[in-house]
């Protein structure tokens, strides 16, 4: 779904014992028309992620970047497979979580089990801006969640990526998952970096878009600070 002019959501989704559930990597058109990949979900969910881009009339072979807002496997497990098909893309991570994914480390979350380590060509620390169609592209650093997590904030189009910063249900807007946030009190600190953006939608990870409206995440961070103390 194209949700504002030169920004894609890409759903892919997971048949579980619980059911179904729904990712949201994105895309953003570039100044030279080619894609800046949000996320790359699963292994197994990149022919899904082929069909959303051929949908909207691309293909895997216009993604020259991919931007990963976190370490985790459900936003870098389909790197490898999409590196074997796209040789060139460049990938872009921020300092603190590059190691996990590149295999230095071992990521922060799992039993384990990891995703196939894929070198970082650019270390990101916050604060860096992508030129794109959708006007500047402004990267937040917004950890908590992982060490290294970032969200990403069009403010030309009143539109946050979030990552897993912000997740979102059928009540709208939320907060990050608690089980999943080692540093909780730091991830709602994150919401307030987030809050002085002051986006109208935004696009969760885990949740999927929605159009919230000016103030919603400043207040949201006051009811996610008020339940922590």
């Amino acid at each position: 779904m194209e949700f504002t002019e030169g920004v894609y959501d890409l759903p892919v989704t997971l048949e579980t014992d619980d059911g179904e559930r729904v990712f949201h990597p994105s895309a953003v058109e570039l100044e030279d028309g080619g894609l800046l990949l949000v996320d790359a979900g699963f292994g197994h969910t990149l022919d899904q992620l082929e069909a959303n881009l051929d949908g909207h009339g691309f293909g895997l072979a216009d993604v020259e970047f991919v931007l990963l807002t976190h370490q985790d496997g459900d936003h870098v497990g389909g790197l490898a497979p999409l590196v074997d098909r796209v040789p060139d893309v460049t990938v872009f991570a921020h300092r603190d979580d590059a190691p996990a994914i590149d295999g230095r480390e071992a990521p922060i979350k799992g039993q384990g089990d990891r995703y196939p380590a894929v070198p970082v060509d650019v270390e990101l620390a916050g604060g860096e801006t992508f030129r794109t169609a959708a006007g500047p592209l402004d990267v937040v650093a917004t950890p908590g969640h992982t060490p290294g997590h970032v969200s990403l904030h069009l403010p030309e189009r009143d539109v946050l990526l979030a990552g897993d910063a912000l997740t979102a249900d059928d009540t709208g807007l939320r907060g990050p998952k608690e089980h999943f946030t080692p540093k909780l009190s730091q991830a709602i600190d994150s919401v307030r970096a987030l809050a002085d953006r002051d986006p109208e939608t935004t696009l969760a990870y885990h949740g999927g878009l929605v159009e919230h409206g000016h103030g919603r995440v400043a207040d949201l961070h006051d009811e996610l600070d008020a339940d922590l103390d």
